[in-house]
């Protein structure tokens, strides 16, 4: 989405101003204001959030304070539109800069899903009465309320596990999207064969680029979408680190490449991953496989512990690095001034039917 550039006296300021316009905001607006800050922010913008967690949590986190007239989510797009779905009709959810996308949400929009949709329709052997959609939290409202009105339910990388089996025991097979890794490792999770079981879906070629035989056969069709971030980390990384650090424990995030959760020790959410460390032994060693903020976090909170990122050219979330001091305190101060900017509104049929799936992954999930 477009950002019109900062008005320059906002562009102009250091983060030691930005920092004390904000906290004067905040004061000012009391109950009226929560911010969410997303565990991949830079340290100058997550001091100023209420809470931090990961999308799902924080949309949770925002429906907690109905009382709030403002929930400004310093993340990225999708997440926004998580928290207008959960939150209510009368809360404004606001992106500090429009700008802050998701790389992998991106990769399946709905005209693709759709068509991907009406192509399996056409294949012998295939009842897309029985392929249960499945879509990873990191999506599009509008492909949130697909799966919502085909009878499917959304995932987090926590729950994923749970929400494919719930899907397989409803149907033959699972159209997943947008992220295949995470598809690929879930499968694998459950006992599925990476090979035998599932397809990757192309949306740029005729049938995902898949034989007929092939989407008859597979439990699993991945979307072909992956985490630009995540992509970037391999076994070599994971071998060259435990040779240079002994005793060391690799944990990754479940959108890597399958060989790369193989080889590591533990794999799961940024969750998961924050609980695993904060509950290591003191002089521990770890390598992680995620987001650099995060791991560089997790290291200045946990001095006791050594804690290093698998990836040594670093690897930042640059979308997510979109949210600035500079874009939350231009944010603020309007709202303080009574003029709302960058609000993230989903229209109402689709917050339905996302709002369905996302019900439904609280049921499935529970």
């Amino acid at each position: 989405m477009y950002q019109a550039p900062l008005p320059q006296e906002y562009a102009d300021l250091t983060i030691e101003e930005a920092d004390a316009r904000i906290e004067n905001v905040k004061r000012a607006m009391g109950s009226r204001l929560v911010i969410l800050g997303h565990h991949y922010q830079r340290d100058d913008v997550i001091k100023h959030a209420d809470y931090r967690g990961d999308s799902y949590k924080l949309a949770k986190d925002a429906s907690r304070h109905p009382e709030a007239e403002f929930i400004v989510f310093c993340g990225v797009h999708f997440m926004a539109e998580s928290a207008d779905i959960l939150t209510g009709d009368d809360q404004i959810v606001i992106l500090p800069n429009l700008a802050a996308g998701c790389s992998m949400a991106d990769m399946a929009n709905l005209f693709q899903v759709r068509n991907c949709w009406k192509q399996l329709e056409t294949v012998p052997g295939v009842d897309t009465t029985r392929i249960i959609p499945v879509t990873y939290i990191n999506s599009a409202a509008n492909l949130k309320a697909f799966v919502g009105e085909r009878g499917g339910t959304v995932c987090t990388s926590t729950n994923a596990p749970t929400a494919v089996a719930w899907a397989l025991d409803q149907g033959d097979k699972v159209l997943f999207f947008p992220d295949q890794h995470l598809g690929r490792n879930t499968g694998v999770k459950l006992g599925f064969d990476a090979e035998a079981d599932m397809c990757v879906w192309d949306p740029f070629k005729p049938l995902g680029g898949n034989t007929p035989e092939k989407l008859a056969a597979a439990k699993f069709i991945l979307w072909k979408g992956h985490c630009s971030v995540h992509q970037r980390f391999t076994v070599a990384q994971i071998e060259e680190t435990r040779a240079r650090i002994p005793g060391v424990q690799v944990v990754v995030h479940p959108e890597c490449e399958l060989d790369v959760v193989e080889a590591a020790d533990f794999n799961g959410s940024t969750e998961y991953i924050i609980k695993l460390i904060e509950s290591a032994e003191p002089g521990s060693k770890w390598a992680v496989g995620t987001e650099i903020n995060l791991v560089s976090r997790l290291s200045n909170e946990l001095p006791d512990r050594e804690i290093v990122c698998l990836d040594p050219l670093i690897c930042p979330c640059s979308t997510m690095y979109r949210i600035h001091p500079s874009f939350l305190c231009w944010t603020l101060e309007n709202l303080a001034k009574g003029n709302v900017v960058n609000q993230v509104t989903v229209p109402p049929k689709v917050k339905h039917f996302a709002g369905v799936a996302l019900e439904r992954m609280l049921t499935v999930c529970a």
